[in-house]
């Protein structure tokens, strides 16, 4: 059968232990978002759950990839996620369940989250690794991500909220409205909470994942 680049993205729940109702919230969570990006064609399969806190999907549309990492943290908080991209080839049909699907990107994935776990890239947390067969790529674009950890790890919870608002509206005016607050504070808000910055990452990783394999 015939082998085509896709991504897959393994996402794990950080101290996923610690919370009694995990199951429940990351099902309500994940069917969600999954509704959202199938809808939006950023993913060829929903999201599923294939062990205890950790969740799958596949997708085709690779330089979607970093705007579904940055919607993917804002809308499961209070979750921390740590989240392996492996790029490469998947045989046969994608179709469900995402679990017994195989191939060359699934190995990348299930290694870049093992770098999260393990801490082979950085003397420092990282949240995201991707691995493929481009080493330049991979260099570039785990650097990319260690820095931008680096800041989102420091994004409190009251700028998480700001965030995830301010996605849904893209106006400090209706975002203020809808969190009862002053324009200027949500300004504020998002400035401490990186959001420009993450944002930038976005266009950035997304522009350079084009240029390596589009």
């Amino acid at each position: 059968m015939p082998s085509k680049t896709y991504a897959v993205l393994i996402a794990d729940v950080m101290k996923s232990r610690t919370r009694a109702d995990l199951r429940g919230l990351l099902g309500k969570k994940l069917a969600a978002i999954s509704r959202r990006h199938l809808r939006r064609k950023l993913i060829q399969l929903p999201y599923s759950v294939t062990a205890g806190d950790e969740f799958q999907t596949v997708t085709r549309n690779l330089p979607s990839l970093p705007l579904v990492i940055q919607e993917l943290r804002t809308a499961l908080r209070p979750l921390s996620l740590r989240i392996g991209v492996g790029v490469g080839k998947v045989p046969g049909r994608i179709q469900s369940p995402v679990n017994r699907l195989g191939g060359e990107a699934f190995q990348f994935a299930r290694r870049a989250i093992e770098n999260i776990k393990t801490g082979n890239h950085f003397k420092f947390q990282v949240l995201t690794s991707f691995v493929s067969r481009h080493e330049e790529f991979n260099k570039t674009i785990n650097l990319i991500y260690g820095l931008h950890d680096t800041l989102v790890l420091k994004i409190t919870a009251r700028q998480w909220e700001t965030i995830e608002a301010f996605l849904g509206t893209r106006t400090l005016e209706q975002t203020a409205r809808r969190l009862k607050l002053d324009p200027s504070t949500v300004s504020r808000n998002l400035k401490r909470g990186y959001y420009w910055q993450v944002t930038e990452t976005v266009h950035v990783a997304g522009s350079l994942i084009r240029r390596t394999f589009c």
